[in-house]
């Protein structure tokens, strides 16, 4: 296998008579940010503990900056960060000590003074874990994610119960983490943050993967939904879409529009005679996508 900062190739991760992972492939090389993206109940959580080094897979293999997740464990953890959505934090200790524990592990951390201004903990640095909200959590978590000064860094679900200005920093970090040369492999249910942050996606369904691609990627594929036309009101459009004249002269003409559709439908206005005076298409988002990949597939694999 490659040296590639996460490869796997047809793993499959059981739970009794589940198939939780169903035979999952992929890649992710150095230095980009891949985002993880599925349903609860996906797979999502049974792979990145493949990927972790946390359990081993029950078939297929895993290499994890080119190492064995689980024979060289030892020699891998140092190089991860991992930031979990709960868990795996001191409740009693309180912020600062837990950044400075955690960077006590490390050869070469960062400063836990520069990651506490930088996520805004300056406030909470002496408040006790269990003490604090939410978001509070997130952003502590992050930054014992990132202490350590990880090769590659997994982030569940990373700005969960952030506010705005929270999530904003968040998302700067990690795109400074790429620019870095760090490796990012996380997992998010809002797909506007995955279209922003992601080099590459991965959509899973089922324990399988949907689809795969850059987000540009996926979204082109999926074509343009919505055709707005400009004309003169009252017309009805004889074209195999659903058209709807939501002002007197504003045509919205929804469907999975390709160039030869959209071509046929302004053909129409110009044989109607019809003077347009604007047309606007919009292409569908990531989220577009991922429901139509995913709808009504939430399942019960973990």
């Amino acid at each position: 296998m490659s040296d590639d900062a996460v490869e796997v190739r047809d793993v499959v991760v059981r739970y009794g008579a589940t198939t939780a992972v169903d035979g999952v492939s992929l890649t992710m090389p150095r230095g980009r940010v891949l985002a993880l993206l599925g349903h609860n109940g996906a797979g999502k959580t049974s792979l990145l503990q493949v990927c972790e080094g946390f359990r081993a897979a029950d078939g297929g293999e895993c290499r994890v900056l080119g190492l064995d997740p689980i024979d060289e464990h030892d020699a891998l953890m140092p190089r991860l960060g991992i930031m979990l959505q709960s868990g795996g934090m001191y409740p009693w200790a309180t912020a600062g000590e837990l950044l400075q524990l955690f960077a006590s592990f490390s050869a070469n951390p960062l400063s836990p003074a520069m990651l506490i201004e930088r996520l805004g903990l300056q406030k909470i640095a002496k408040t006790r874990f269990r003490r604090l909200s939410g978001g509070e959590q997130q952003r502590l978590s992050l930054a014992v994610a990132l202490v350590g000064r990880p090769e590659l860094v997994f982030l569940d679900e990373p700005t969960a119960g952030m506010d705005t200005e929270a999530r904003h920093t968040t998302w700067q970090l990690i795109e400074e983490l790429r620019a870095d040369g760090v490796s990012v492999l996380l997992t998010t249910h809002l797909l506007d943050e995955a279209e922003r942050l992601a080099d590459d996606v991965v959509i899973m369904r089922e324990g399988k993967v949907a689809a795969t691609g850059a987000p540009a990627e996926l979204t082109a594929a999926a074509g343009i939904d919505l055709l707005e036309v400009r004309a003169e009101a009252g017309l009805r459009p004889d074209v195999p879409f659903k058209v709807t004249e939501s002002t007197p002269g504003e045509y919205a003409i929804s469907g999975a529009l390709d160039a030869a559709a959209i071509a046929g439908v302004l053909a129409w206005f110009a044989r109607a005679g019809a003077q347009v005076t604007a047309v606007n298409t919009r292409r569908r988002t990531l989220e577009d996508v991922y429901l139509a990949l995913t709808a009504g597939k939430a399942g019960a694999h973990r």
